[in-house]
């Protein structure tokens, strides 16, 4: 690809995350698109073939974007992995909330060519990032004696604590979480309980 495809390639995608940022995943139709980069309607089928390729490109840039809050947020709390996953549930929800529309798009994957594009190579390491800090902190339980030890396994703890959080973000964003617990804009006693719902109490 030369230099000037590469560079209409990328104003496609600075476009569509402009229209997504500014309008939601709703805009982004190829023909909204082209128009925001100031191209013919027909040039994005130059670069991306179908329109869910283009999806793929913009929502791969909000996950490179989530995964550097995340890093940074992470940074502050150094060595603790129940403190890193609350700084992690932090950046998570801090994103959802000031980019709603990316935040819709990325994980809508029925939408998405999660294959392609390197999508999946950017999605995955976040949630074995998360995985990873669960197991750090949840030690598998010692069995009694005479007992089974039953406790599910990490990944599937993480799994249960991002549903968690993507139901507070996206219940929160409709309005009817602050509603009905009565919050106003605290979002801090929501995250605590996910966290120990999951984990367990912290541990003095």
């Amino acid at each position: 690809m030369s230099e000037r495809d590469t560079g209409l390639r990328a104003r496609l995608i600075d476009a569509g995350i402009d229209l997504v940022n500014s309008e939601g995943a709703q805009a982004l139709s190829l023909r909204e698109i082209a128009r925001k980069a100031g191209v013919s309607h027909g040039a994005p089928r130059r670069y991306f073939p179908t329109h869910l390729e283009l999806l793929s490109a913009i929502a791969q840039r909000g996950f490179a974007e989530l995964a550097d809050r995340a890093a940074e947020t992470m940074a502050k709390a150094p060595g603790d992995p129940r403190r890193q996953l609350a700084a992690l549930a932090r950046a998570y929800l801090d994103f959802a909330f000031n980019r709603r529309g990316m935040f819709e798009l990325m994980f809508r994957h029925d939408l998405l060519e999660s294959n392609r594009l390197g999508l999946r190579d950017t999605s995955l390491p976040l949630f074995s990032l998360l995985t990873d800090l669960v197991a750090r902190a949840c030690p598998p339980a010692s069995a009694e004696p005479g007992t089974a030890a039953r406790q599910a396994s990490p990944a599937v703890v993480a799994a249960a604590l991002w549903s968690n959080l993507h139901g507070i973000a996206q219940l929160w964003l409709w309005g009817s979480l602050p509603l009905a617990a009565g919050l106003d804009n605290d979002i801090e006693p929501l995250l605590d309980a996910a966290l120990e719902a999951h984990l367990g109490p912290v541990r003095r």
